[in-house]
Parts: structure tokens; sequence; C-alpha cells
């Protein structure tokens, strides 16, 4: 990390709410379930499916983890009711993966079941390092009784390749990702272009062993590889989609879309957006240097 992201992520926390909240508003839907709901039927309405999400994370208390899950239940009724395209997308911490993993597991099912019920899907986000192994354990615990459920894979994750391997004798649904989250030398890669590379690895190998993959980036070069597999190797539409993050890119989303790729919006609310934000902001110092920017002009 270099001084000036030391410095950012010093600083942060004495950031006011309201700036803080101005700069974060593009990408979260709001504190409530109709904000989402409404900012979801008119990206269908644009053409964008939607992944829906309810911030949280490492958890405390089983309550909280309880919670969650009733808020999900909810909001994947509301879904299936408004008739979303969507799906929803959890982190285990939130359900309690740090507390016990039995009871993560659990409440992964009882969303799984909710969603069957409406026709739709779960995916089970990537956290740390540390979340790994439980995290996989829980999604081939929950795959034989379940095929709407999906899992995430970092190219930044030195062990992923192997990982992958085994996910694509099961066909899984994957998310590839960069990986957001700072990690020892030794487990992860940290040159960009590595990162980058390894994406690709991880995105064809899934693709070739019959995984249906999502490519989440805003990365254009990264938008440009995986168009180029998906045509070398006649992918189907219902077999891959482009995924990005509310309120990123707007254009390049567009882009994407009218090329005839699916692309699908990751849309967050809830009323832990301050925390959220604040641990978005310090992994991404480019957004955090605009919200000081902003403090300054303020």
């Amino acid at each position: 990390m270099s001084l000036f992201d030391r410095v950012v992520a010093m600083t942060l926390p004495l950031v006011p709410k309201p700036v803080v909240r101005r700069v974060a508003s593009p990408y979260i839907a709001g504190e409530r379930m109709d904000d989402l709901l409404r900012i979801a039927q008119q990206l269908n309405r644009d053409g964008y499916r939607v992944a829906a999400a309810i911030l949280g994370e490492f958890v405390t208390r089983r309550e909280e983890s309880e919670e969650a899950v009733r808020e999900y239940e909810a909001l994947l009724a509301r879904m299936g009711d408004g008739r979303i395209d969507g799906y929803i997308h959890v982190k285990p911490t939130h359900l309690g993966l740090k507390l016990d993993k039995e009871f993560c597991l659990e409440n992964v099912r009882t969303l799984l079941v909710a969603a069957r019920r409406q026709g739709l899907f779960v995916r089970m986000d990537m956290e740390d390092s540390p979340c790994i192994d439980d995290t996989l354990d829980i999604y081939y615990r929950l795959r034989p009784d379940f095929e709407n459920v999906g899992v995430v894979m970092q190219a930044r994750m030195r062990r992923s390749l192997a990982d992958v391997r085994e996910l694509a004798k099961v066909k899984a649904n994957v998310r590839v990702c960069k990986g957001i989250y700072i990690e020892p030398y030794a487990i992860a890669y940290t040159d960009p272009e590595i990162i980058n590379r390894n994406y690709i690895v991880l995105a064809e190998e899934l693709l070739a062993g019959g995984c249906t993959v999502a490519f989440a980036t805003h990365d254009e070069r990264l938008v440009w590889e995986a168009s180029r597999i998906v045509d070398r190797l006649h992918i189907p539409r219902e077999c891959y989609e482009f995924q990005m993050l509310l309120g990123v890119l707007a254009p390049l989303r567009k882009t994407i879309r009218e090329a005839g790729h699916p692309v699908r919006v990751a849309v967050p609310y809830g009323p832990n957006w301050y925390p959220y934000s604040l641990r978005r902001l310090r992994k991404n110092p480019k957004i955090a240097g605009y919200v000081l920017k902003s403090l300054l002009k303020s």
C-alpha cells in the first residue's frame, strides 16, 4: 500500500458522513427494499438483469444473521411477485459464517428454498482468504440438493485455478472477479497484469468445463478478452453474462449490452451503507481520493 493509500485509510473515518453519502449514493440503491425494487425495475426496463444484496458482513451476533435471512426472504418474495429479472447474492459472514459454519449453512439453505419457490437464484459471495474453504464446503454440501446456487472465484488468489478445476466437475455457476481483499503475498498475486491473465485463465477453464460464468469486471481489457473467449468457444447467451456495479462505468455497461451480451447490475441496499462505504472506499483509493477532494471543496 502506498503512502497516499495509508493516509487515505487513516483519514476516511474523519470524513463527515454527508460527504461519504454524497459520493456513495450512485453505488447504493438506498436504505429500504422499495429503493432497491424501484431501481431494479428501471434496470430491467433498460435491458439489464439485477443482482440484489443487503449490505452487511462479518456480523457478531446470531440475531443479525437471522434478521438478514428474514429480510432476504421478504426480498425474494417481492422480486418474485414483481417479476424482477434478477437474483440475490449473499455474503456468508453476513449469514453467520464466522459465528458457526453449520448455522451459516442452514441460513443459506433457508434462502435457497425460498428462492427456488420463486424460481430465483442465490449466489454466495467469496470474502477474504480465511472464508474460502468454509464457503466452498457449504457450496459443495448444498449443490446436490439445489441447482439454484452459485459461488465466486477471485483471480487474485493463487489457489483459484485448482478450485476452479474442482468446480468444473460439478458444472458450477461461477462469478469470476479480480478480488478486492488485501491478502498476504504468499497466497495472492499482487501484479495487476498477472491478476488479469489469471482472470482469463479461470474463465476459460470454467467455460471449457461446461460451467455458467459471470464476468464481473469494470476493466475494458477484460471485457474484450471475455468477449473474445465467448466468440471463439461459441458460448450461448444462457451460459455467460457480464456483471457490473450500480453507478460504475454506465457507458461501458451500455456498450456491452448493445454488443448483444447479457449484462447484470449489482444493486446493494440497506441501513448499513455507511460502514460498507468506508470499507469500499478504503479498498479503492481512487474513489477515496475523490471523497477527500469533495471534502476540501465543501
